[in-house]
């Protein structure tokens, strides 16, 4: 089992910055990819950026060139730096454990943290 703690989520007006933070633990895989997904009141869960353990990331159109996810390895825990947000970035977001190759050895979800852009 993996456990996820996320933080770093609250109220912040447009065009203003937050940096979510999620730390990992239990039994970890050293072939993993770890990332951030949201979901907004009455819409589906979306992606939002992944970051393999080798360094791939992954961003969704929407949040590029805005958002910065990042890794420290050493404490199991992914960062995304969110700059420049708008309302439509108004979501719960979720933390996402993926282990072993393609997920072979298991799917992990945070209990998510609420992110709301407004003024």
């Amino acid at each position: 089992q993996v456990q996820l703690v996320e933080s770093g989520g609250g109220l912040v007006q447009p065009g203003g910055s937050l940096r979510l933070s999620c730390a990992a633990s239990g039994r970890l895989f050293s072939i993993n990819a770890m990332g951030w997904y949201r979901q907004a009141p009455g819409k589906q869960r979306e992606l939002v950026a992944t970051m393999a353990s080798g360094g791939r990331t992954n961003y969704a159109d929407s949040v590029k060139g805005r958002f910065t996810i990042s890794r420290d390895t050493a404490k199991n825990t992914v960062y995304l730096q969110m700059s420049s947000l708008k309302p439509e970035d108004t979501a719960v977001y979720y933390c996402h454990y993926c282990s072993g190759f393609r997920c072979s050895m298991g799917t992990y979800w945070g209990q998510g943290t609420q992110v709301t852009v407004s003024s």
